[in-house]
């Protein structure tokens, strides 16, 4: 079982940066794949970024890219989201996702076996 927590959400102008959290429990944390997600009011959950658990490579949503950064500190069992550049569309709860082993397909949020409660940012403009 794993227990995710993020924090670091809030509100801020658009142009301006936050950075998520997201806290594991257990003791496998360097044997998921890390994934954050987000969704805003009225509309799907989507794939924003990945950290494998094999090699630490990351994968970003073309949304994201160029503005977002992924990482994860193993030794802290913590994965983290920089977001910088921020736009008001990157409005939405964001949640962190743990999937054991996973490989290949990182994008699909039911492959994932672990979620935290989310973690609200808002974009003013």
């Amino acid at each position: 079982q794993v227990q995710l927590v993020e924090s670091g959400g809030g509100l801020v102008q658009a142009g301006g940066s936050l950075r998520l959290s997201c806290a594991a429990s257990g003791r496998t944390f360097n044997s998921y794949t890390m994934g954050w997600f987000r969704q805003a009011p009225g509309k799907e959950r989507e794939f924003v970024a990945a950290v494998r658990w094999s090699g630490g490579s990351t994968s970003n949503a073309d949304s994201v890219k160029g503005r977002f950064t992924i990482s994860r500190d193993n030794a802290k069992n913590t994965v983290y989201l920089q977001m910088n550049s921020l736009k008001p569309e990157d409005t939405a709860v964001y949640y962190c996702a743990a999937g054991f082993r996973l490989n290949g397909n990182i994008y699909t949020s039911s492959l994932y076996n672990y979620w935290g409660q989310g973690t609200q940012v808002t974009v003013s403009s």
